[in-house]
């Protein structure tokens, strides 16, 4: 049957757009780049760019077409890969960073704000390829503006690859370094995730996976201000009568976002992948999700009573998608980043929000330890526990967990770091100084769970 949208909920969805802060987070074109191998890393990369350049000519100015059109703000425009460590395989890390620098060329040429993919997935051991893309990962990302690099080093069905978990801490610190005239900015745009979805419209942790067609249009849609507003409307209303609420006001944000997707998709003659609806904030008044939280009855986010709050937000989101469309998929849910939520910002600024209780959240979060900001003195060896922390309760629990975390060069507990743009401000979280390099310079792997022989 085809997709069709009421004269009702059209109104609704006005009334969501001019003072809900409704809109479109991202347009993502996923594209494959299998095909591009060739020669060293420069006519590879030459390829990839050519690629590129030529699948999605015409993205920002469909997105910008149709936002013209129906009034319906789309805020980025974004382009994903096939992980470069699978197409580089063989190759050097100063290759990896060729085509790193193809990467961005072509973002700039094309007109998006990030290109995602330049990934490996280690979760169960390393080949060549991914070697020398990590090793490429500090140059690369503090040497482009818009090339976003993630890193796969766990699952449920593998376990903890913690040898990663060890290179990666080092990673992150010689990524703060390489950066640290603009507060470690390039780790802002590196997430190490514990069973990444293929599918991920979202920055900086998208990348094009080894299941997806040629090219396929996915598409990520927010509206933490549309939900806020529910929630304020119903201040006598129990959690169950809450939870309804927000799954009905979920449908109707998915319902929006079907539509701009298959629009775009028929114009751009590119398959329609998935609906991402995930509440993923911005600094901006009234886009936050901690505000969410604090509307249901919290004097502030972290008070006792944060996670199960979030859990009942996650549930209903999700929910309220997968009555929407049939194509739900991505990270769908509430995103809890600390510098792009103004809400999160004043609670750590309060003292109400630590970096333990935000673990805590992201058990029931859509991803985990998101743009957080920690001392630049912060050992690698805490780092990667932070990183296999996050992994184990995604690993147990069966569920994408994340970490991008910005140890700001220079910076102290209580300094402030200033990124700009949706990627916002923070200040600079306390962290557990007691050291666990004994436990994390064993290596080696930390073995699947018992309930992941399930098949």
């Amino acid at each position: 049957m085809p997709f069709s949208i009421s004269k009702d909920e059209i109104l609704e969805t006005v009334n969501m757009l001019s003072t809900e802060n409704l809109d479109i987070r991202t347009i993502t074109m996923g594209i494959n780049i299998m095909d591009c191998r060739n020669g060293d890393g420069a006519e590879t990369g030459g390829r990839i760019y050519d690629k590129i350049t030529r699948c999605a000519a015409q993205l920002v100015k469909v997105g910008d077409d149709i936002e013209k059109e129906y009034g319906i703000p789309i805020i980025n425009k974004r382009i994903s890969v096939t992980p470069v460590a699978m197409i580089g395989d063989g190759f050097g890390p100063e290759e990896m960073v060729a085509i790193g620098r193809c990467l961005d060329r072509a973002a700039q040429e094309v007109g998006v704000n990030f290109i995602g993919g330049f990934s490996a997935l280690v979760h169960k051991g390393f080949t060549r390829g991914d070697l020398a893309l990590i090793e490429a990962i500090p140059e690369t990302l503090s040497g482009t503006e818009r090339v976003c690099s993630s890193v796969n080093l766990a699952t449920t069905k593998s376990g903890i690859n913690m040898d990663a978990v060890y290179r990666m801490g080092e990673i992150i610190k010689d990524t703060a370094r390489l950066s640290a005239d603009r507060d470690g900015l390039g780790c802002a745009k590196l997430v190490i995730f514990c069973n990444a979805v293929e599918d991920n419209p979202f920055m900086a942790g998208a990348f094009h996976g080894v299941g997806e067609p040629e090219t396929v249009l996915n598409i990520g849609i927010s509206g933490p201000g549309v939900v806020l507003s529910a929630v304020r409307k119903h201040p006598d209303a129990d959690l169950g009568e809450l939870a309804n609420i927000i799954k009905n006001t979920a449908f109707k944000i998915t319902r929006t976002g079907e539509m701009v997707a298959r629009i775009a998709s028929r114009r751009l003659n590119v398959p329609f992948g998935i609906i991402d609806l995930s509440l993923a904030p911005t600094p901006a008044i009234g886009d936050s999700v901690a505000d969410i939280l604090e509307s249901m009855g919290l004097e502030k986010v972290g008070a006792h009573g944060s996670t199960a709050a979030l859990a009942m937000l996650n549930d209903a989101v999700k929910k309220g998608g997968a009555m929407a469309s049939s194509y739900v998929g991505g990270l769908s849910g509430a995103f809890i980043p600390v510098s792009e939520d103004q809400g999160m910002i004043n609670a750590v600024d309060d003292g109400a929000l630590s970096l333990e209780k935000l673990e805590a959240m992201t058990c029931v979060c859509s991803v985990g330890l998101d743009m957080i900001a920690i001392p630049g003195d912060t050992p690698a060896a805490i780092i990667s526990a932070i990183i296999a922390d996050e992994a184990a309760i995604g690993m147990i629990n069966r569920k994408t967990t994340a970490v991008r975390i910005i140890p700001a060069p220079g910076k102290g507990e209580g300094d402030w770091v200033e990124f700009g743009g949706l990627l916002g401000r923070a200040p600079v979280m306390k962290v557990n100084r007691f050291s666990p390099a004994g436990f994390i310079n064993r290596r080696g792997r930390i073995p699947a769970p018992i309930h992941s022989l399930n098949n």
